[in-house]
């Protein structure tokens, strides 16, 4: 599925989930992380970075920096604390650092524990900066042929206790339209990344349906307008899902849905990254996230959290009315909640 030109397979491991509707790709290099999903015959919806090729054996220690790999991986939140809970790498803790994120999480390899047609798992390294492991299995859905499932399992290995959530990060295409169900407008909060370059995002809310607005809505103001946009969304959710279209396809996550409580006030369960560029969707990208709630582990113990991924054909409209009518009509057999 991945357009990495012929030496692509040997640069990183793949380890491939397929059946007759979707198809999956998975490495357990590079941080072990999934590099593609997608209808068969269709694009790989997540946007994957070129490092995949011209780095696939990144340096892993304290100093490390974040590399662009992208498509799907795995982080713990919340984000103020990443580098405070260590001693290795004494810049990053005084600075309480923001980034880049665990280097043994996003770079390090990680070792394939099981590996069928149906099933994929993957052990990370015990991390000297989170004081956490993961263990992450991919699976087909036996009665949801467009279904994968994403499970994580954290554990502190630590003999003193942490306190971290769960951390989904799945990147897109910039120009791919959202939709999440949200009650109430106090439940979204913009944070945008203004500059010379970057203008404010915008969005919608109607009938419960947050919409992110990928082209300027103010259309009188648009000469106005800067090139770019860039920023986040922190949303709370009113049910356990959020969907992407893009191309003729529709790419469903649904999750456990949590009260505001018990997410880190810092976060929220629902965030949308975006760095989108009018002109040129070569660059920028999207991130659909998802926090679990946040939790304090004793020495040895685990919490664990879950995504259902589905992909569906779409040869519909590209407005938003009917794009939410299409949500709406597969809501019964998908297991979505409006």
């Amino acid at each position: 599925m991945l357009s990495f030109g012929a030496n692509a397979s040997a640069e990183v491991q793949k380890l491939i989930l397929k059946n007759d509707h979707i198809q999956a790709e998975i490495t357990p290099d590079i941080g072990g992380r999934l590099l593609s999903i997608g209808l068969v015959g269709k694009p790989n919806f997540l946007r994957v970075g070129e490092p995949v090729i011209s780095n696939p054996n990144p340096v892993v220690n304290a100093n490390a920096e974040n590399i662009g790999y992208l498509g799907h991986e795995i982080w713990v939140g919340p984000q103020s604390e990443w580098w405070v809970h260590q001693n290795i790498n004494q810049k990053r803790a005084t600075e309480k650092a923001v980034w880049p994120p665990d280097p043994y999480l996003i770079l390090a390899k990680n070792k394939v524990l099981e590996q069928s047609r149906k099933k994929v798992s993957l052990l990370s390294a015990a991390s000297p900066i989170s004081g956490v492991e993961l263990l992450k299995t991919y699976s087909l859905v036996k009665n949801k042929r467009n279904s994968l499932q994403l499970s994580v399992n954290a554990k502190n290995s630590r003999t003193e206790n942490i306190a971290w959530d769960i951390w989904f990060n799945t990147r897109v295409y910039p120009d791919t339209q959202v939709y999440v169900p949200v009650a109430d407008a106090k439940d979204i909060q913009v944070k945008n990344l203004e500059d010379e370059t970057y203008g404010s995002i915008e969005y919608s809310l109607n009938k419960g349906i947050f919409t992110l607005e990928i082209q300027p809505t103010r259309s009188a103001n648009f000469v106005k307008q800067k090139p770019a946009r860039k920023g986040k969304i922190m949303i709370q959710p009113s049910h356990g899902w959020m969907a992407g279209f893009r191309g003729d396809q529709v790419f469903i996550i649904q999750f456990d849905h949590q009260e505001k409580s018990k997410i880190h006030p810092e976060q929220g369960q629902i965030e949308l990254y975006t760095e989108y560029f009018f002109n040129d969707l070569n660059n920028g990208l999207l991130e659909m996230e998802v926090h679990a709630p946040y939790k304090t582990l004793g020495a040895g113990e685990t919490m664990s959290a879950k995504e259902s991924w589905t992909l569906l054909e779409y040869n519909g409209d590209k407005s938003r009315d009917a794009q939410v009518e299409f949500l709406r009509n597969n809501a019964k057999r998908i297991g979505l909640l409006f």
